[in-house]
């Protein structure tokens, strides 16, 4: 087993920085993880809730992200046996850690927006 790596060796070391934001973005790469990950920071859904929250997204592809998300332990798939069988959707403790981040672009998005539309 590896030894692991403390947050300020990461800090510190380019080839474990990059290693390590790479390691992230494996995860939520792509044009729809986040915010699917976003649509589910504010508690389980629903497949058709989940798509609602996000325009444009197909239910394939929305189908596709969730099985992907729930491969690498970022969202827990729950079947009840209901009729029709109701299907609900949450993160598990990793993905919510994420709520940090998503929050930091947040602020970036809506400080990004400001200056681009204000021509600064």
């Amino acid at each position: 087993m590896k030894n692991k790596i403390s947050f300020e060796d990461a800090k510190a070391c380019p080839i474990q920085f990059v290693l390590a934001v790479n390691d992230t973005l494996n995860v939520i790469n792509g044009k729809w993880k986040l915010p699917i990950i976003g649509s589910l920071l504010f508690e389980k859904r629903r497949f058709t809730d989940i798509q609602r929250n996000i325009s444009k997204i197909t239910p394939r592809m929305l189908s596709k992200e969730l099985k992907d998300l729930e491969m690498n332990g970022m969202v827990k798939r729950t079947v009840y046996d209901t009729t029709p069988i109701t299907v609900e959707y949450e993160l598990t403790e990793s993905a919510k850690s994420l709520g940090a981040v998503l929050d930091k672009m947040l602020e970036w998005g809506l400080q990004h927006r400001e200056n681009v539309l204000s021509g600064s």
